[in-house]
């Protein structure tokens, strides 16, 4: 069965140009001019991948996803973006997209990330059904992960996570007492090099340093490794 793509854009052109290489590629492709159809269509259908603008009519891209995550829509999204500002990258990276790519670009680059993209879900699909054969779920102290539902407890409270905060903790986890470096980080869970910048790993270890630690000053999970990266710990609870 062909993977289901919904394409955002309010420029028809680029809207035409993208539904036809990506069916050309093999994909279905379903489009949207406006945030407000796009998250409408989101809800209503289950879609493999959407490929959102950031500056749409209605609702504007950034919208469109923390709207998403908000409702727990977990489809990946590939943003697109005309501007050349570093602060809407990273914003859209926080809020929940997967990647983002900037305008103009060619639609082979675009078929290309469109496949790297599913190709890493898919992994991380594969990597959380392997490791959890026999468990359901990831105890680390007062932290709980069940990976088959996207899901984080903290002391019997579930948090709310975006899906790059939720597979960060989850590989954190998985590799538990061994120092990742930020690099390490960059290419399992994004899967690609951001150009060179690993701040996105800093800021999302920063939030969820927010949700999970007692003191965020000094950190007793996720511990910070001077020169080298950063290490999920089993911390020792005071009974």
């Amino acid at each position: 069965m062909s993977q289901r793509l919904l394409v955002v854009d309010d420029e028809e052109s680029i809207v035409m140009l993208l539904q036809f290489n990506l069916e050309q590629a093999g994909y279905e492709v379903v489009t949207a001019m406006d945030g407000a159809t796009a998250f409408s269509l989101a809800q209503e259908q289950k879609f493999d991948l959407v490929i959102l603008d950031l500056m749409i009519p209605e609702m504007d891209g950034l919208d469109v996803c923390k709207q998403m995550r908000i409702h727990k829509i977990m489809t990946p999204i590939l943003m697109l973006t005309a501007k050349d500002d570093e602060f809407d990258k990273v914003l859209g990276l926080e809020l929940g997209a997967d990647d983002y790519m900037t305008k103009p670009f060619s639609p082979r680059e675009v078929v290309a990330r469109v496949r790297a993209i599913l190709r890493r879900v898919g992994q991380v699909q594969q990597a959380i059904e392997t490791v959890n054969v026999d468990n359901e779920s990831i105890q680390i102290a007062e932290v709980q992960i069940f990976p088959n539902n996207y899901e984080v407890m903290y002391k019997g409270k579930e948090l709310e996570l975006t899906p790059k905060e939720f597979e960060l903790l989850l590989y954190l986890a998985n590799h538990k007492g061994r120092v990742l470096t930020r690099d390490q980080l960059l290419n399992a869970v994004w899967n690609y090099e951001f150009v060179g910048d690993t701040r996105i790993v800093d800021v999302h270890i920063s939030h969820l340093r927010e949700k999970i630690e007692p003191n965020t000053k000094k950190p007793i999970y996720i511990k910070t490794i001077r020169g080298l990266g950063y290490k999920m710990e089993e911390p020792q609870l005071d009974v």
